[in-house]
């Protein structure tokens, strides 16, 4: 497998590690809507909570969060909407991203609930 794809499964078991200490449930991880993945599926309350996770070594082109771009958004959405079909879910839905960066020096988690907001 090639390092950045070791990189993001690290980030991605950080970042549920760090959303199950807050007290969020995990329902599914690495979901697969046709070409589409949802990274980490949760609960937290009344609230499904759909987690995309970027992470990078560093942040020199940018911070990892600005990786997910209006086009990702989209996917991310129509899987998400997928999913709430799939499983007959009656359940208000919030996207949230968290950016990690891990080098030798630093590991750091910023977590931005409701990051995006589906356009219908």
């Amino acid at each position: 497998m090639a390092d950045h794809n070791e990189l993001g499964k690290q980030g991605e078991q950080l970042a549920l590690q760090h959303l199950l200490k807050k007290g969020y449930q995990l329902l599914e991880k690495n979901w697969r809507f046709g070409r589409d993945e949802i990274d980490i599926i949760m609960q937290e309350g009344n609230e499904l909570v759909i987690v995309e996770v970027k992470t990078r070594e560093n942040n020199y082109m940018g911070e990892p969060e600005e990786a997910v771009t209006r086009s990702k958004q989209k996917r991310i959405i129509q899987a998400a909407h997928a999913y709430v079909e799939d499983q007959s879910l009656d359940l208000e839905v919030r996207f949230d991203v968290v950016g990690i960066i891990i080098n030798s020096k630093k590991t750091e988690i910023n977590h931005i609930k409701d990051a995006f907001q589906p356009r219908w």
